[in-house]
This record gives C-alpha cells, structure tokens and sequence, in this order.
C-alpha cells in the first residue's frame, strides 16, 4: 500500500471514528436527558385520579377491544381519559403491551383480561392505601370487580355502534373471573363458535362492562363514598388461594389446603 492510500485510509477511519463517537455521544446525552428528567418528576404510586363518565369509558373500552382486546382495552379507556386531565404518568404509560391478557393471558383461558386490567388500572390509582399482604385488607374495588364479574348476567353494556349482535344479545352469568368459564359458557348458550364477530362482539361489550364498572366504583372512591368490604376471601373460608367454584374446573380432584397449626 502505497504511503497517499494509507494516509486517505487513516483519515476515512478516524472520520468515521469520529462520526460514531458523535452519535453514541448524542445517544447518550439524550439519555442522560431521559434520566435526569425521570429524576426531577420521579413517578410516585398511587396516582391521581380525576372523575371520569362511566358511559363514555365504556364506549372507549368497546372500540378499544378491536385494537388491543379486554385488559388493555380497560386499561386504555381510563388511562387515556386521565393522560388528557391529569397528564403524567399516564401520558407516559404504556397501554399496548397488555394486549397480552388476550384471551385470559396470552390465550390461555385464565383470568379474563377485563377484570385483570381493571385490577391493575385500580391498583396502580389506590395503591397501598388498602392493598397489603393480608387478603382481609387487600385491593377492596379489585377483589369486588372480580367478584361482580362472576355474578352479573354479562354484557351489561350495549354500545352506541354494535359490530354484531344488533338486534339482540345473549347474557350469561359466569360465576367465575376465568375466561375459559366465562366464555365458554356465553359459546354454549348463544351457539356462537370462537372466531365468530357474535363472540368477539361479546367480549367487547364484556370489556366494555367491566371498564363503566369500575370507573362507577373509582368515581364513588374519589367521593370518599366506597366503603364495601370485601365480598370474597377464599383464603378466610378455606385456608387456600382460590375461588367459590372450584368444580366447574377441578371436579373431584380440588386440593385442600392443610389444616393450620
């Protein structure tokens, strides 16, 4: 190599040298900008809540689901209305990524994606004000959504625009927050298969239900209105994690717990 090539080489490398030093050092000033912003306004828990229509949210949650189905649905109703009354953190929150409680977690037909969101939407505005270890004084508004979902003749909601089920719709009452219960269920007594729009319009107006539900009990909470125990302790009646309709999936095979000491 001649002694001008290696020169032009030694100046093309220490050019681009340069050039990748400029833009890691701007990637890391923006950054450090990121940082010390997240440092001057630190997110704290709970977070404020503003009174929000439940109708409004509903319809929200009801188009929503077509986008992100139940939890995140749920989630983006509220959360959405509150990024444009309070701001942050809710500006910043990151709705999409719960799409995941599709399908009761990732499709697996645990808990229904509705009443999971609207726990972690309730949750993360009560916060530790009475949530804690002990099931007698947990999430009160949590606890009582799953149980109203088991208990209510579902959908509730009928939406302004339905995508199917126009001129009637069939209502079940699940007794269960599973979605494999909840679902299956609704299938069987309208005759509606999976893929069908009739069950995903189902859900939607579930999703829909559960969201005017919950901004209703957050709305009476804002008030200092809401003073319903909890409804539901399985760990008090029966020593163990669970709920009231074990046998709809267990049968004869329902672990007990072992008598305490």
């Amino acid at each position: 190599m001649e002694e001008k090539d290696l020169k032009e080489g030694v100046s093309r490398r220490n050019l681009l040298l340069g050039g990748g030093a400029f833009a890691l050092g701007a990637a890391f000033a923006q950054f450090g900008g990121m940082v010390s912003k997240a440092n001057a306004a630190p997110m704290k828990w709970p977070w404020p809540y503003e009174k929000l229509d439940p109708a409004k949210t509903a319809e929200l949650a009801y188009n929503e689901w077509y986008r992100v189905f139940c939890g995140a649905a749920v989630i983006s109703s509220i959360f959405s209305q509150l990024a444009e009354k309070v701001g942050e953190p809710y500006k910043s929150f990151p709705v999409d990524p719960f799409i995941v409680l599709e399908g009761g977690m990732a499709g697996w037909g645990t808990i229904c994606g509705s009443v999971a969101g609207a726990n972690i939407a309730s949750n993360l505005i009560i916060g530790p004000r009475i949530a804690g270890p002990d099931c007698e004084h947990g999430h009160i508004i949590g606890s009582n959504i799953m149980k109203w979902y088991g208990d209510t003749n579902l959908p509730v909601y009928v939406p302004k625009n339905p995508k199917a089920n126009k001129d009637k719709i069939v209502q079940t009452t699940s007794n269960s927050p599973l979605c494999h219960i909840s679902v299956g269920r609704w299938m069987k007594a309208s005759g509606h298969a999976l893929a069908s729009a009739e069950r995903k319009d189902r859900c939607a107006r579930v999703a829909a239900s559960v969201a005017y539900k919950l901004v209703e009990d957050l709305n009476s909470w804002k008030d200092g209105k809401y003073h319903e125990g909890v409804q539901w302790n399985a760990a008090k009646n029966f020593g163990i994690t669970g709920q009231q309709n074990c046998q709809d999936c267990h049968g004869s095979n329902i672990p007990t717990a072992p008598k305490a000491k």
